[in-house]
């Protein structure tokens, strides 16, 4: 059997395939990603026969329209999505070909009302239905999902056989998959709960903020080809309920300054830190950049205090596009020990604004 994982960041696209036949499957494709995913077919001399999207997705845009414009493949989703150009609609229990390997769809509704997990005789892909270890699951408070539902789904996965090694669409921390039986040791989600008790759990969760996340569901159900269609912060770990951050992140209360007062401060002798979270390619977009930043995305941030500790008795204002992301990364300096923190408040928006008042 072929069976490798793809994508090099948090979105995990896998390909599955008869080594005999040739013919593959891509699972969860990212747009993004399609040139490489189609060079990487056409090298290893394979045939693309399905792209499947376990669930509409909230954090990426799917890749499926696309690769099935390009290709004679069938693109396949549950029958409650709303992606109008599905060619083939599945439910429980049904089975996918793919040469002589067989794949089954279970469905396993809750972070979306069209989500499935793919089962095969060793593994099973479970989509944002379940992380792995404390990251728990994709969450649920988004348009179509709903928690109660999730609770069902993971009694389900809960009586497959534990021998299965689970590989879930997103991991942010670099851990490694492992047996069905190990996560349900591990995975918060899988602790034994009434179904009241789990609504509640998750209830109690803080996470952050979903607006975007509302955007690309509704980007994803028009089926569009274009990555420019919406706006996509690509270094939050934005689907996982628990795990992404370390414990009481959230609970870290933060100081803004208005873009006023920073650009006053920046005309003075004692000047801040200024470090940008935002991804590389944002400071060359339209917004650009403040001179003299430090950079650091926000998903680097974590792992790379040590490179601010010479700067932790200073003065530091974190930046990012409109000031969500910049409010984590001071939270998790926070509480790396760092004392002077701001978050420059509205962002660059706000910044590039003042700017242009002022000439």
């Amino acid at each position: 059997m072929i069976f490798q994982q793809l994508s090099p960041h948090y979105c995990r696209t896998y390909m599955v395939g008869d080594e005999k036949t040739g013919e593959v499957a891509l699972i969860d494709p990212v747009l993004d990603h399609v040139n490489d995913y189609l060079t990487e077919i056409e090298k290893s001399k394979l045939k693309l026969i399905y792209v499947i999207d376990t669930h509409t997705h909230a954090d990426h845009i799917s890749g499926c329209p696309a690769l099935r414009d390009r290709t004679d493949c069938q693109y396949i989703m549950h029958q409650n999505a709303l992606a109008g150009c599905v060619s083939r609609r599945v439910n429980e229990a049904d089975s996918i070909q793919i040469g002589q390997i067989t794949m089954q769809a279970i469905f396993t509704p809750g972070h979306t009302q069209d989500s499935i997990c793919l089962l095969l005789a060793d593994r099973i892909m479970t989509g944002d239905t379940l992380f792995l270890d404390d990251g728990g699951a994709g969450r649920d408070d988004l348009p179509g999902g709903d928690a109660a539902t999730h609770w069902q789904s993971l009694q389900k996965l809960a009586n497959l056989p534990d021998h299965l090694v689970v590989y879930p669409a997103h991991e942010y921390r670099n851990r490694q998959s492992s047996t069905l039986r190990e996560q349900k040791l591990r995975n918060p989600h899988f602790q034994h709960r009434t179904r009241e008790e789990f609504v509640s759990y998750l209830n109690r969760l803080k996470l952050g903020p979903a607006e975007w996340m509302k955007d690309v569901l509704e980007v994803n159900a028009t089926y569009a080809r274009d990555p420019q269609n919406v706006w996509i912060p690509m270094d939050l770990p934005a689907c996982e309920v628990q795990g992404a951050w370390d414990k009481g992140v959230n609970d870290q209360q933060v100081v803004c300054i208005s873009a006023e007062k920073l650009y006053k401060w920046l005309n003075s002798s004692d000047v801040p830190i200024l470090l940008d979270v935002r991804e590389l390619s944002e400071l060359t977009g339209p917004l650009g950049y403040i001179q003299g930043i430090v950079h650091i995305p926000l998903g680097e941030l974590a792992g790379k205090l040590n490179q601010l500790r010479p700067y932790q008795q200073k003065d530091i204002v974190v930046i990012c596009r409109s000031g969500h992301r910049a409010t984590t990364g001071a939270q998790i300096l926070q509480q790396a020990g760092f004392e002077k923190i701001q978050v420059l408040q509205g962002g660059m928006i706000a910044w590039l604004d003042m700017r242009k008042a002022k000439n």
